[in-house]
């Protein structure tokens, strides 16, 4: 699996309909119309996202691995 970083990650949810609510810290919160989830973002320079987290993370936005 590709690995990403978080301010790309974001751009990818921004674009699939996921806008932005909350900045806490290093972490941006991400929420979308009609869904109860929220998705917390850590942005750590440009370091990449662990595998666990961003296959967490892709399971709650409906993302494939094409899509990275």
């Amino acid at each position: 699996m590709k690995s990403i970083s978080g301010k790309q990650l974001c751009r990818l949810l921004e674009n699939k309909g996921w806008q932005l609510k909350n900045i806490h810290g290093s972490h941006h919160v991400y929420m979308k119309l009609g869904r109860k989830e929220r998705i917390s973002i850590p942005i750590h320079s440009n370091r990449d996202i662990k595998i666990g987290m961003l296959k967490a993370i892709m399971k709650i936005a409906d993302i494939n691995e094409n899509e990275l």
